[in-house]
């Protein structure tokens, strides 16, 4: 009885024990349904979207950049496509180094490559792949590609990549593009067109190339494809194409900006070319240059420390940043300031003895050998600086600097690339802050004397002086610089002319601009740059300019012959032709060079000569310029139509390794002529 019991007790509790788990079996099940229900129907859409993304991947397609051209349509940025190797450093498995050892084996990897490579890893993050080597051969290709297992987290990319075809010419304006950096980055980031350079690894970094970002970037386009659970792509399942960059066309004819830097030589200097009539720039010339090609797949370091500690600054856009004391070119300015203020007639006449004593000092006239009775006319064709020492102590600074800066005198000129300087146009409130200490910050009425013949604090940019002599030319209609014609529509190939800002009328009388313009043009018919001049057939303004480049002492002589180079008197002139009805104006310095008519007015001449009448000068000609020994034009001058030139073609065709790979050579610098 008791083993009965005992039976029915073991069954009772074995049938709870199954409802009990039967009841947790049915309530997982329950479960179950329950979130398989919550999966395909509340999370059904969401779900298939995530396993949509899992299956297919959308990729950038990265747009053709745009081109630049000159105004004769001259290619001077293009582009190619090559094949890239580049090494993600978070995926590589034996470490960057030792990645890059064995890559050696397979591939020719230079010292170069690696530098460029290191300079590049510091300014990108792990995860993004860094190019070890470019523009690989399909044999490279082929032999990477065959033991590509043995290389995690390296991979050949096809990239386009950007030419500029003629090297070191006009790589100022041009200016060149280079890796987007961090800082890059974020501010994109932070821009409405973020979404725009998903896949851009290049941004415009100098010149037109910055500048003009926008314009020649192109539209990012997409590409759908379906991928396999190890990520590679399997088909394409639709496509968005990019559109591709616009064509910018220059205003500088590239001719002409070839010819400047030929007879410039190995000098330093800049010169500005302006169309006084509408404000385009005709050359925008900065020496030394460098070449943008070095730039284009980030510069390694032994190139940017040539250009970067070279004495020379070849990265100096001299025509855009460089400053400089205009020295006697701003006589003319001097005189139409004295006429608008009513200080002096054009007919009052000075007495220039060849010194001016103010204050106990003396202050010579080392250009004017003549000297004696001088009217206005007469004291700008013969650079008196007795007339104009003292035509400064009766303006007066403030009266000086109120009258130039409307001309653009240490004003931005507003020129459509960045990194313009102000330069300084001296007053008394601009030394006031200044200078910090009280003692420093007095004008002095000595101070004011030096400002008269471009001396002084005195320091503007060739641009400016190229804008203020387009204005006194151009009836006193002063017009905005600008390098860009016109933007051409890369689908449509339609041209959209850029307009530039009204242009600003200054209140000049008439008769007084007519004085100036007068006696410039007898600087080049009998004043100091007659010689540069004789036989021209037509007729030109001009005025030339010895600036000093250091200060001397109370006692001391200027002698070039016993000076360094670097401390020697720059060299400049201004000038406009034809005389009639101007369409070229220029302003040119060159550093460190003598007298404005022995360097800068020889530059002048061969420019006009090119510009009114399609001439190029002879070989000989061209030589004896480039050293300062040049007046007037010697040997048979060539049609400019018909020296050779790169065609188009030539023009837009990949650079050769030589080419990028060269070095920048620091050049010597030259002896004064």
């Amino acid at each position: 009885m008791t083993e009965l019991r005992n039976v029915e007790a073991d069954l009772s509790r074995f049938r709870s024990r199954v409802l009990v788990i039967s009841g947790v079996v049915l309530v997982c099940f329950g479960l179950l349904v329950l979130r398989l229900l919550y999966l395909q129907i509340w999370r059904h859409d969401e779900l298939r979207a995530q396993a949509e993304n899992n299956r297919t991947s959308i990729v950038p397609i990265v747009p053709n950049r745009g081109l630049i051209t000159d105004r004769n349509g001259i290619v001077l940025a293009s582009n190619y496509s090559a094949y890239t190797l580049e090494i993600t450093p978070s995926k590589t498995e034996s470490g960057v180094e030792r990645t890059i050892e064995d890559l050696s084996a397979v591939l020719d990897i230079t010292p170069r490559d690696r530098r460029r490579f290191k300079k590049l890893m510091e300014e990108t993050k792990s995860f993004e792949s860094v190019p070890i080597r470019t523009r690989l051969t399909d044999t490279e290709v082929a032999r990477f590609a065959a033991q590509r297992f043995r290389f995690p987290g390296v991979e050949i990319k096809a990239r386009l990549f950007r030419s500029y075809p003629h090297g070191e010419l006009a790589s100022h304006v041009i200016g060149y593009i280079g890796r987007i950096n961090r800082a890059e980055k974020e501010k994109i980031a932070d821009q409405e067109d973020a979404g725009n350079y998903r896949g851009t690894e290049y941004i415009g970094k100098l010149g037109v190339e910055q500048s003009y970002e926008t314009e020649l970037h192109g539209i990012t386009g997409v590409e759908q494809v379906e991928t396999s659970a190890g990520g590679r792509a399997v088909r394409k399942l639709a496509s968005n194409p990019s559109t591709p960059g616009n064509t910018v066309i220059l205003s500088i004819d590239i001719k002409l900006q070839k010819l400047i830097e030929d007879i410039y030589g190995q000098r330093r200097g800049a010169l500005v070319a302006l169309d006084p009539r509408n404000g385009e720039v005709l050359a925008f010339v900065s020496k030394p240059t460098f070449d943008s090609n070095l730039f284009v797949e980030g510069i390694d370091q032994e190139n940017w420390q040539a250009l970067n500690e070279s004495p020379d600054k070849p990265l100096l856009n001299r025509a855009l940043r460089g400053t400089y004391p205009p020295g006697s070119t701003y006589k003319p300015f001097m005189a139409l300031g004295a006429l608008t203020t009513g200080t002096r007639s054009a007919s009052t006449i000075i007495n220039d003895p060849g010194f001016f004593m103010f204050g106990g000092h003396r202050f010579g006239s080392p250009e004017n050998e003549k000297g004696g009775a001088m009217d206005m006319r007469r004291a700008i064709v013969e650079s008196s600086n007795v007339y104009f020492y003292t035509l400064a102590n009766e303006m007066g600074v403030d009266t000086i600097h109120d009258f130039m800066k409307p001309l653009g005198f240490g004003q931005i000129t507003g020129i459509d690339i960045k990194g313009e300087v102000t330069g300084v146009l001296p007053s008394q409130e601009w030394k006031r802050n200044y200078y910090k200490r009280p003692e420093q910050r007095k004008w002095y009425a000595g101070e004011t004397i030096s400002l008269g013949i471009g001396q002084g604090y005195n320091n503007f940019t060739m641009l400016q002086m190229a804008q203020a002599l387009s204005t006194i030319v151009n009836n006193g209609v002063q017009h905005k610089p600008h390098l860009v014609l016109g933007v051409q529509d890369a689908s449509t190939k339609s041209r959209t002319t850029v307009q530039p800002p009204e242009p600003v009328r200054l209140d000049f009388k008439p008769e007084h601009l007519e004085v100036i313009r007068n006696a410039m043009i007898g600087v080049t018919q009998g004043g100091t740059s007659t010689r540069v001049f004789a036989g021209a057939p037509y007729l030109s303004g001009g005025k030339t300019g010895t600036a000093q480049a250091v200060s001397l002492g109370a006692n001391q002589k200027y002698n070039a012959a016993t000076m360094e180079e670097h401390k020697r008197d720059h060299s400049l002139y201004v000038a406009f032709a034809p005389a009639d009805a101007p369409r070229i104006a220029l302003a040119a310095i060159v550093e460190n060079a003598g007298f404005g008519s022995a360097s800068a007015a020889p530059i002048a001449r061969r420019v006009f000569d090119y510009w009114l009448l399609g001439l190029y000068p002879s070989e000989e000609d061209m030589a004896l310029v480039s050293k300062g020994q040049a007046t007037a034009p010697v040997g048979k001058q060539r049609s400019a139509a018909e020296v050779a030139w790169p065609s188009t073609s030539a023009a837009s065709a990949e650079p050769t390794q030589e080419t990028l790979r060269s070095a920048y050579v620091p050049r010597r610098r030259p002896e004064a002529p």
